[in-house]
């Protein structure tokens, strides 16, 4: 859950800089930063990586040719320069000099060549290549295992790569600060079957331990070129946020929360107003999502009695305690287009049984209604909670179906794929991989993309995102296209969005060199990053 953009509208996003004088720091110090929700990583092949806590390892210990900075622009990274041709298709880079993995090794064009291809590779079993990587000419040849070879990728030299996409594009750079753009050393990787375990690094740090079931231990990497005064970062997998927060109150970690797992929302309360308390509304949006190939939510009028009868500010204020803002559309609140209105479809229990009345069902007559969700966090108590509304207000008894996070991937990638045998009805969330609306709009709800788990589709909505996705230049424009296309989805429920959640963590004052906005944790300078003495 996730993971990078330009844009120059201002992002409407509350920055904290968590940091003190780099003087005062202490040379050494070692950071303890919990990954909350896992027992474990899947992988340290960034190609592999699928979830939040294992991409903010990955961007730890690989860098990309680009990178975000602390106001979310992308900028240089192992990369020093670009540029790009005059029709925005082809990009050139030029590779910083110097630029080296943890042996000492450079980082040259090749490698950059082979982790782009790798990431796409089927046999790589990663699902994030194929999808962020697609508008590289020939991806979806090498995707599909018609090819080996990345056609749009080019080593010109060691250090300049040639990347032509196949329609310009507004994101592009910032989908290649996403992980599965990183780089990997393609001498390791073709020489050691095992390299995934004890990788080399292109990023800030390396690897010094990696304890399955328990945690992680990097230590910075000499060939990067912020090179951090840590002696070490130190990452215990803790599955339960109670745990953490328990760690981090009697001071056993510096930093607890991560981006889908913050302070548990009964203690925010008893957090706020401390020094290390941080809080700010996530580029992400808690939804339930209909599967629109079975009855009763293949009916557009269905759908929205189910949006109508919703309370969200009571399940956000009162339930949830202030913790989440309430959300009566797609896009975050920050994202690019947020600030463009829409019509929502707000609580009316009247107006919600009118639209049951016009799809010509009753409570009587719908049939069995399934609500599945993946245990963690409150999502029990926020399921539990539109069980009731939906009880109240359409005299619909709705079944719970709890799953293991991972039986909730599954299931989710079988409605994807088969949605006749699929889930009716979920709980889920989607966080930003990137500050654009592209990102929750033509990659979420255009017709049969990849994420688009519940098979929205209209073609109004479909030519509004193709339009905005290619536009390179008119900014004003790209997202008036995005307002248009956001505001059908809205009306027709393409997603019944409930609430932004809100990222509350617990951040030593003594860490230094860290930016904390909608995206989540942000190293600027991993130079400045330490533990104050």
């Amino acid at each position: 859950m996730f993971t990078k953009r330009l844009l120059t509208v201002l992002l409407v996003s509350v920055l904290f800089i968590l940091a003190v004088a780099p003087a005062a720091a202490q040379e050494g110090g070692n950071l303890r930063w919990s990954l909350e929700g896992i027992n474990d990583l899947v992988s340290l092949d960034p190609a592999k990586a699928s979830d939040s806590q294992g991409f903010t390892v990955i961007g730890l210990l690989y860098g990309g040719l680009v990178r975000l900075d602390g106001d979310l622009n992308v900028i240089p990274e192992l990369a020093e320069s670009w540029t790009v041709s005059e029709d925005g298709l082809v990009y050139t880079f030029t590779l910083r000099e110097g630029a080296a993995f943890s042996d000492g090794s450079a980082v040259t064009a090749s490698d950059v060549v082979w982790s782009l291809t790798h990431a796409l590779d089927p046999a790589t079993g990663g699902w994030t290549g194929p999808f962020y990587l697609s508008n590289i000419a020939g991806a979806n040849e090498v995707a599909s295992g018609g090819t080996s070879e990345l056609s749009g990728a080019v080593a010109v030299d060691d250090r300049t790569v040639q990347i032509t996409i196949l329609q310009p594009s507004a994101y592009f750079l910032s989908q290649l600060t996403f992980g599965s753009a990183k780089i990997v050393s393609s001498k390791q990787a073709t020489t050691d079957a095992q390299w995934e375990n004890n990788p080399l690094s292109s990023g800030p740090f390396q690897l010094k331990e990696w304890n399955h079931g328990q945690g992680i231990v990097l230590v910075p990497n000499p060939g990067y070129y912020q090179k951090s005064p840590l002696a070490s970062i130190t990452m215990p997998f803790i599955q339960d946020s109670e745990t953490a927060y328990q760690l981090y109150r009697t001071g056993q970690l510096d930093i607890m929360g991560s981006q889908q797992n913050g302070i548990p929302s009964v203690h925010v309360a008893e957090a706020e107003g401390q020094a290390d308390f941080r809080s700010t509304s996530l580029f992400a949006v808690r939804y339930v999502a209909f599967n629109n190939k079975l009855a009763p939510f293949d009916n557009a009028d269905v759908r929205r009695a189910f949006a109508l009868a919703l309370d969200k500010q009571t399940l956000a204020n009162d339930v949830l305690a202030g913790t989440v803002v309430a959300a009566d559309r797609i896009l975050p609140l920050g994202i690019p287009a947020s600030e463009l209105p829409v019509t929502s479809l707000s609580f009316d229990p009247a107006a919600a049984k009118a639209a049951l009345v016009a799809a010509g069902v009753t409570p009587e007559t719908i049939g069995t209604v399934k609500l599945t969700y993946g245990v963690e966090g409150d999502n029990e108590r926020v399921v539990t909670v539109l069980q009731a509304m939906w009880k109240e207000s359409l005299g619909i008894d709705v079944t719970l179906e709890p799953l293991e996070l991972s039986t909730f991937s599954a299931r989710l990638n079988e409605t994807t794929q088969t949605p006749e045998t699929g889930l009716q009805m979920y709980y889920s969330v989607w966080g930003a991989d990137y500050p654009d609306p592209q990102n929750f709009l033509s990659q979420q709800l255009r017709t049969d993309v990849g994420n688009n788990n519940g098979h929205y589709s209209n073609t109004e909505f479909d030519a509004l995102v193709d339009q905005a996705d290619v536009l390179t230049g008119d900014v004003a424009t790209r997202l008036g296209l995005y307002n248009q296309a956001e505001q059908i989805a809205v009306s027709e429920v393409g997603w019944l969005p409930l609430f932004n959640p809100r990222l509350n963590i617990l951040v030593n004052p003594k860490v230094v060199g860290v930016v904390f906005n909608g995206q989540g944790l942000i190293i600027p300078d991993f130079a400045a990053l330490n533990v104050s003495a």
